[in-house]
């Protein structure tokens, strides 16, 4: 049955009953067929990328019929040319999906996507979700999103929101007062679940964790929360579970991709392999074994509007041993590769050992509600908060104590108390920052 938000789509031109039907008769397929569908996905896209389009073959240069391994590794910084330079033939400005980055990486751009390509990543989004019981044409969801401030772009966003089926809680302000706000729409509104920012999302639940509130028992028709964008501790996961007393879904997607890996309903974080190939690479771009830590790089397997092949998002993970081509497991995902700490020992370390060091520390009392970490110089170390009192000395001490020993000593590290957060023009929080 083809309802509201599967109309919306189709009037869009976006092709979804098409695309419904092919990704589940993908999912069908045996391991055997699964492998010759594969290599008939890459070849097919290398093949229609190398004849019609200039960008795409610019990059690869004058190889002839180049094996798989020997295609360039496509990155950020080539993407920041003018989307018109790096659309395939037959596609204009006007007949494909257009949609830009967030820029969380430091490098934004615009991107396309064809039509069909698009109702797949819908149609890939459907599944996934109706995994665990969320139907996009009936079920209401609540939404811990930004929103843009400008009238036609909030007005736009609104009746996005409307056509599917969702209420949006906008993050810019997340002061008591406005929490308590979100608060009664979940005693009036009935929602099916919740999707959003995690870093958003996680001060909620601990907003009623300090009112003693489980949100389940004032908002029974919730079924699940899908937390997206930003790194889900394995503590903010339990307090989630806790406060909100439904499955806490994790996910890993790309707006110029697709969902990249979803946590299925036995707690594996599956990759998505119908629309997308997804490789494990060391520094030299050899392909790891799985178990291996290193850069990821996907490809998107139907986008004809725009090249992304063996396209390196900026992340870096670990594909489980127990990975199959068709259920490839995304064991760790570690965080971005710009999201590095430069240590005066010339030692790197990701930016988030910062984070879980003092996380553990600072959350002990429940008094600081969320903060963020900053490198201004080799040696020194800002730490903004959110805390209903200031950090005291003997916690400020178990910090630097703390990291001296994960990672190294000598560290300068100030600490500021603040009201509110910066977040992203999107409503992220980036919990890390370098500014060398």
């Amino acid at each position: 049955m083809i309802t509201l938000f599967d109309i919306s789509l189709q009037l869009n031109g976006f092709p979804i009953k098409k695309a419904k039907a092919d990704l589940d008769a993908i999912t069908q397929l045996t391991d055997e067929e699964f492998m010759l569908f594969l290599q008939k996905q890459k070849d097919e896209i290398v093949d229609f990328h190398l004849k019609n389009n200039l960008f795409y073959n610019e990059l690869v240069g004058d190889k002839i019929a180049p094996k798989w391994e020997d295609l360039p590794i496509l990155n950020k910084q080539n993407l920041q040319k003018p989307l018109e330079q790096r659309l395939s033939k037959g596609y204009t400005l006007k007949n494909v999906y257009l949609n830009k980055t967030s820029g969380s990486s430091g490098t934004p751009f615009v991107f396309a996507k064809d039509k069909y390509s698009h109702a797949l990543t819908w149609a890939s989004n459907m599944m996934r979700f109706g995994w665990f019981g969320i139907d996009f044409n009936h079920s209401y969801q609540a939404r811990f999103y930004g929103i843009p401030m400008d009238f036609i772009g909030y007005q736009k966003e609104r009746f996005k929101d409307f056509l599917s089926r969702r209420f949006r809680f906008p993050v810019f302000d997340l002061s008591d007062v406005v929490l308590e706000k979100f608060l009664q729409k979940f005693k009036t509104k009935k929602f099916d679940y919740i999707n959003g920012y995690t870093s958003s999302i996680v001060l909620f639940a601990k907003y009623l964790e300090q009112k003693n509130i489980n949100l389940k028992e004032i908002c029974p028709t919730l079924k699940a929360c899908f937390v997206t964008s930003e790194m889900l501790f394995e503590s903010d996961k339990k307090l989630l579970e806790k406060q909100f007393g439904i499955p806490i879904i994790n996910e890993y997607g790309a707006s110029e991709l697709d969902l990249i890996a979803f946590e299925n309903p036995k707690g594996e974080w599956q990759v998505n392999s119908e629309t997308l190939f997804v490789e494990i690479l060391d520094e030299n771009n050899k392909v790891l074994p799985y178990g291996e830590e290193g850069k990821i790089v996907i490809t998107s397997l139907f986008n004809k509007a725009n090249p992304f092949i063996r396209y390196e998002i900026g992340d870096i993970g670990i594909l489980d041993e127990k990975s199959k081509p068709q259920k490839p497991i995304l064991k760790k995902l570690i965080g971005r590769t710009n999201d590095v700490a430069i240590l005066p020992s010339g030692k790197k370390s990701p930016g988030l050992t910062f984070y879980y060091v003092t996380k553990s520390i600072i959350e002990d009392d429940g008094n600081v509600k969320e903060f963020i970490i900053k490198q201004t110089k080799l040696d020194t170390f800002e730490i903004e908060y959110v805390s209903e009192n200031g950090l005291d000395s003997e916690q400020i001490q178990k910090i630097k104590e703390a990291i001296d020993l994960y990672l190294e000593p000598n560290l300068n590290f100030t600490f500021t108390r603040k009201t509110v957060l910066e977040r992203t023009n999107r409503g992220k929080l980036k919990q890390f920052k370098s500014y060398l």
